[in-house]
């Protein structure tokens, strides 16, 4: 004879329960006027189970949408040039406009509080669409000139989806499709000289001797487990997460592991942003791309690191399983990706 159930076991039960009830609750009332009591009741629990699982109803509303975009559909992709692969980009994500559900437009309310970490979050999806476009069609550049990148052509690519995703939501029917792949194939060819700037005052980088154990957390990417490779960890805060670009630049693999001081929220907002650009990216580009973006609550713990913000930036220096050098502070990714400020 089976057990009684353990508490944990119980309490994930319940939250699978809120979460079918706030995915009911949100479709029929929206967002604005869906309520926790509600939400409650079709669960068929108390106000306080709710609550005991998140602290509020945007923290559940953001849950509901990163599942649901977690859950996307996945092909294995066929494009060979830039124009095909950026079509077939902007093609999976417009298609999603017609599937019927919650869709994952967040309406201005929800993002009331969460406009710098949304802002950023929506940057490096940008660096991930711009990493994959230079992979397939890297942008001639002279020893002279600084790195040229295709990340400025990234964002413009993914301002105009989310302008048809925004205008597919409040004026359904008015968004042509193929008029919204033709013209992100179109800004695969627009020259907007595009390159990468060193930072001007870089974190000093220290030696140091330390073990590395890496992570037991999947690629929210790739939706691989970790690489053993050697290169550059990053763990950087919602605020801070472009700065991964700076040692991605001087030809380091980075794995990049997101920290934040407002969990309840900012993770599921996290896998949201990055699960609706990388289900399109998996689609189009494939993999092969030289950054890993995870989510580990005990990483920063276990080198060392006592406390985490949004703000944080501190990046390691690994190779052969130890950490060699580390730096904390803006410009740190830079600072251990350059082997001649280091002494190991």
């Amino acid at each position: 004879m089976k057990g009684a159930l353990s508490r944990a076991e119980i309490q994930e039960i319940n939250r699978d329960r809120v979460l079918d009830a706030a995915r009911g609750e949100f479709l029929a009332r929206g967002y604005r006027d869906a309520k926790v009591d509600e939400i409650a009741a079709r669960a068929g629990l108390t106000r306080g189970a709710v609550y005991s699982n998140f602290p509020g109803k945007r923290a559940l509303y953001l849950e509901v949408l990163a599942k649901q975009a977690e859950k996307l559909p996945l092909r294995d992709p066929s494009a060979s040039s830039l124009w095909d692969a950026v079509g077939a980009f902007a093609h999976s994500w417009v298609a999603r406009l017609e599937e019927p559900g919650l869709g994952t437009y967040l309406a201005p309310e929800v993002l009331t509080d969460l406009a710098l970490p949304y802002a950023r979050l929506q940057q490096l999806s940008a660096l991930l669409l711009g990493l994959a476009m230079e992979r397939i069609e890297p942008v001639p550049s002279s020893e002279d000139a600084p790195p040229a990148r295709r990340v400025r052509q990234a964002q413009m690519i993914l301002t105009t989806l989310h302008g048809a995703t925004a205008l597919a939501a409040v004026a359904p029917g008015t968004v042509e499709p193929f008029d919204v792949i033709s013209a992100c194939e179109q800004l695969s060819r627009l020259e907007l000289n595009d390159w990468w700037s060193y930072p001007h005052s870089p974190a000093p980088a220290h030696a140091v001797n330390e073990p590395w154990d890496g992570s037991t957390a999947r690629d929210l990417v790739s939706g691989e487990p970790l690489p053993e490779d050697d290169g550059v960890v990053a763990i950087v805060g919602t605020h801070r997460l472009v700065a991964v670009e700076e040692a991605l630049r001087l030809g380091h693999r980075v794995t990049l592991v997101v920290v934040t001081s407002q969990p309840a929220e900012l993770d599921p907002l996290t896998r949201l942003v990055l699960a609706e650009s990388v289900a399109c990216l998996r689609q189009s580009f494939g993999g092969g791309l030289p950054l890993t973006v995870i989510r580990d609550d005990t990483l920063a713990g276990r080198v060392g690191i006592t406390a985490v913000s949004d703000a944080t930036e501190v990046a390691l220096l690994v190779r052969g399983g130890r950490i060699v050098a580390r730096a904390e502070g803006s410009g740190a990714c830079h600072a251990v990706a350059t082997e001649d400020r280091i002494r190991v």
